[in-house]
């Protein structure tokens, strides 16, 4: 198969490695000419230290060269999907599968990433969403990983799975686009909260507590949306909550880290060194919950430290002080 990826960052890199050991004819594109020359003649991308791109990887800043793929995969930031997808719709053929690696939701309009890529490029093209727990880092060096291939129509979602799933990366097919969208952008806000968690010390019972409240609120705000609760206790929500959450790979995790040691926000992410996928996500899950009515005290929690300077240590101690309530009685409206 023919494969054009946009997106050559660690992501976008380590899935057209992965692409291209599968048998694919893979060209990965960069909007920076100078960084495409380069990656190249080295065969190598910064983003991720130690590792040779294969031969079979062609890398190009000319976005017409998805002109003859069957399949097209995004994998850019969601800060600037949007922006991405305009650049690839014209080239882009009637009927192309379209694969969104890209996890969040867009500040402002609320849409997940598989949506804007369905509204920008249009065409009649499927639109799948690959999620799940998966390091670039790993994925790069064929460790073993399992993620999630969603899409409404199963026949596409098969194809996708076929496409991506070797011997050390397996796939499972999924038709909740919905509850694997929000699951991938809302545990990157649950991820810096967790990094928070441990730079206040607060100790591995409090992670616990932290984390399987977090998908608690998250189930309802899936179901909320039109996903399903279950997705929530797969790869794309506790698989991918427990990854971003405790691994020192997660950007979102090393960001929040140094907040809870006292770094303010602004110099965490610049010490993370790369986007901070969580920072847009904790804005845009907000205002999604406000529209569908959900209340999301740990996802506010964390937009509340990353957006209105709240205290973290003053926070932890905010939410272990909520009102008594039954574990699994949940209503809409959080109470």
């Amino acid at each position: 198969m023919d494969i054009f990826v946009y997106g050559s960052g660690a992501w976008g890199t380590a899935l057209a490695i992965l692409l291209a050991g599968n048998g694919h004819d893979v060209t990965l594109w960069t909007h920076d000419p100078e960084k495409a020359s380069a990656m190249a003649r080295t065969r190598k991308n910064l983003a991720l230290a130690g590792v040779a791109l294969p031969k079979g990887i062609a890398v190009t800043s000319d976005p017409a060269g998805a002109e003859r793929a069957q399949l097209v995969l995004f994998a850019s930031p969601s800060n600037i999907l949007r922006r991405t997808a305009k650049t690839a719709a014209p080239h882009i053929r009637p009927g192309t599968v379209l694969v969104s690696a890209t996890k969040g939701i867009e500040a402002g309009t609320g849409l997940r990433m598989s949506q804007i890529l369905t509204g920008e490029v249009a065409k009649e093209c499927p639109v799948a969403v690959l999620s799940g727990p998966s390091h670039a880092e790993e994925v790069s060096r064929h460790m073993a990983t399992g993620c999630v291939a969603a899409c409404e129509d199963k026949a596409t979602a098969e194809l996708v799975q076929g496409a991506f799933m070797s011997d050390m990366f397996r796939v499972y097919v999924n038709q909740d686009v919905v509850g694997v969208e929000l699951c991938g952008a809302a545990k990157n806000v649950v991820a810096i909260g967790c990094g928070v968690v441990d730079g206040l010390a607060l100790g591995d019972n409090a992670k616990a507590l932290y984390m399987t409240r977090a998908m608690a609120e998250l189930a309802v705000l899936c179901q909320k949306a039109g996903g399903e609760r279950s997705t929530c206790s797969g790869l794309a929500g506790m698989g991918d909550m427990i990854v971003t959450c405790l691994s020192d790979h997660s950007r979102n995790r090393r960001a929040g880290l140094l907040i809870g040691r006292g770094a303010p926000v602004a110099l965490a992410l610049r010490e993370v060194g790369a986007v901070v996928e969580g920072y847009y996500a904790a804005e845009s899950v907000c205002q999604l919950a406000d529209r569908l009515g959900v209340e999301l005290p740990i996802c506010r929690s964390v937009y509340g430290i990353l957006y209105q300077e709240l205290d973290p240590a003053k926070v932890a101690r905010s939410l272990m002080g909520r009102d008594r309530r039954s574990e699994f009685d949940y209503r809409w409206d959080g109470k």
